[in-house]
């Protein structure tokens, strides 16, 4: 007989409407993420509306490029029933989907007002990853993102009904929801580390250096972390997580490193550069 303890998917319910933790624990991510970024946009003299749209549209734009990238990897899953596509609710959301939505509509928000995109997205990054290891509580919440069967003392016991066919006999697995939340959360006090090398010593970390710092830290855990997780999308043999993270770190840390090289001789998207914005 099995003995194990599963999370709560419902925290409360108002009438015959059930408030989930997972909703509750994305709320908060968002909310959080939005003081320290409001915080740090403040302190740089930046306006805050900006952060506010900013937040909006790219909010709606990792959703959408979080389910266009997934489904674009499981289609064969929607082909007998296009409607799915559209029910968001029913799972099937990517990181790196939501990651380029995010992103390539801040740069569109960006060009049109006549900001700088690098300064911005080094104002907004650490709330970013600090969202993210809020945010993979959800999944632990509804038993989703799990790994491998294991016995460390640590695993988390997960109910039959969301355990993959192919473990069924199995009840403990790894926690990758948590390893990729301490990473995350550990990614969190490196930027903040770094937000304030970069004030010290500009041409040292000149302005995007955090975004792109982001994108090596936050690619390597995943790499690595995506090697246990039994639910990863796949482009043939290989994990498409993995394969993504592996070009980001690539081309982030070629990036990086002639940005670094570059400044002692001239300025590479200065915070100090004045740019026309519109209103």
């Amino acid at each position: 007989m099995e003995v194990g303890v599963t999370s709560p998917e419902i925290a409360f319910s108002i009438g015959p409407i059930d408030v989930r933790w997972y909703g509750l624990i994305i709320t908060s991510a968002v909310l959080i993420g939005y003081a320290i970024a409001y915080w740090r946009v403040k302190s740089r003299g930046q306006d805050t509306e900006h952060l506010t749209n900013i937040l909006i549209i790219a909010l709606v734009s990792a959703i959408i490029g979080a389910r266009l990238y997934y489904v674009l990897f499981s289609f064969s899953d929607y082909v007998s029933n296009p409607a799915e596509i559209f029910a968001i609710w029913h799972g099937g959301l990517a990181i790196h989907g939501a990651l380029i939505g995010g992103i390539l509509s801040t740069v569109l928000y960006t060009r049109y007002y006549g900001l700088n995109f690098w300064l911005w997205a080094d104002l907004m990054i650490p709330s970013m990853i600090l969202g993210q290891a809020i945010g993979r509580w959800g999944n632990y919440m509804n038993q989703e993102a799990f790994g491998s069967p294991t016995s460390l003392p640590w695993a988390i016991y997960i109910s039959p009904a969301r355990r993959p066919a192919e473990f069924v006999g199995f009840s403990h697995f790894h926690p990758t929801f948590l390893y990729e939340s301490i990473w995350n959360l550990l990614g969190f006090a490196l930027l903040m580390y770094l937000s304030h090398r970069q004030r010290l010593r500009p041409k040292s970390w000149p302005t995007g250096s955090l975004l792109l710092v982001y994108g090596i830290y936050y690619s390597v855990g995943r790499g690595m972390i995506e090697g246990l997780r039994t639910d990863s999308l796949m482009l043939g043999p290989i994990r498409v997580a993995q394969l993504i993270s592996v070009i980001i770190v690539v081309g982030c840390a070629t990036l990086l490193y002639r940005w670094r090289a570059q400044s002692n001789t001239q300025n590479v998207a200065t915070p100090g550069k004045k740019v026309t914005q519109k209103k």
